[in-house]
């Protein structure tokens, strides 16, 4: 498809971001990374081994020359947390892209939207290219946006949850409301709930739980691969009006009596 997802001043062909946590192995997050047509990759800092060498690391098995890496801050609870987080990452050479946590309730790991603008602020003035995760609420990804954030990530459901979108009206809104590319981020858990986040007309979604919990991650990345796919082509083309009443497939008017 020539039409691209265009954020940070980079163009990917797919529109499917993956995540790399929860796989039973190494070699099954590399089997799902090639069916599903990723280009971009999260990776959490806090799993990466940046210190021991001789030790094995989730880099190993991910290839760069292949892959852009978007190193988040997930596990951290406060802004400061998560600023040293995504400055880590970026001296360790991993990027100086982040997908910006910060977490505000251990239970159902809803974003702290305050302590988010406050990082997002301070990581931009780094010159950081900041990803906020954050709640599907318009308020606040437009003030992210503000914030100098290069996309907002609204979450469709709490994470690894796949109960889908729960919420389809606030990101069409969110849509209308910012400018920079909106990623639908956590929720998904199948194929139709991907088709049906990008049929509301978001530039991409991230997953990680809905292929690594999936009983074969490989088959359901191609799935998801498919599935972003034709809920992109839906929105471009045009759905038709949603009416009570039937419409016929063969209109009457013109049939000779």
């Amino acid at each position: 498809m020539s039409d691209k997802l265009v954020v940070a001043g980079q163009e990917f062909g797919s529109r499917l971001i993956v995540g790399t946590g929860k796989y039973e192995s190494f070699e099954v997050m590399r089997q799902a990374l090639e069916s599903s047509g990723a280009e971009f990759v999260t990776v959490a800092v806090r799993r990466v081994n940046l210190t021991d060498k001789s030790k094995e690391s989730l880099l190993d098995h991910i290839d760069r020359s292949r892959f852009t890496l978007l190193p988040n801050t997930a596990g951290c609870y406060t802004a400061k947390d998560a600023i040293r987080c995504a400055r880590l990452g970026r001296e360790a050479g991993l990027s100086n892209l982040v997908k910006l946590e910060v977490i505000g309730d251990e239970r159902t790991l809803f974003p702290d939207n305050e302590a988010l603008l406050e990082a997002t602020r301070v990581l931009v003035k780094e010159d950081f290219f900041v990803f906020p995760y954050t709640n599907d609420d318009p308020v606040i990804c437009k003030k992210l946006e503000e914030a100098g954030a290069v996309a907002v990530m609204p979450l469709g459901a709490p994470i690894g949850s796949g109960l889908g979108i729960q919420n389809p009206n606030n990101l069409r809104i969110i849509v209308e409301t910012v400018s920079v590319p909106v990623i639908v981020d956590a929720g998904v858990g199948t194929a139709s709930d991907a088709t049906i986040t990008m049929e509301l007309g978001v530039d991409g979604v991230l997953m990680n739980t809905g292929i690594a919990g999936a009983k074969d991650p490989p088959k359901m990345a191609k799935a998801m691969k498919l599935a972003v796919e034709s809920g992109r082509l839906a929105y471009l083309a045009g759905r038709i009006p949603k009416k009570l009443y039937a419409t016929a497939s063969s209109p009457l008017e013109g049939i000779l009596s």
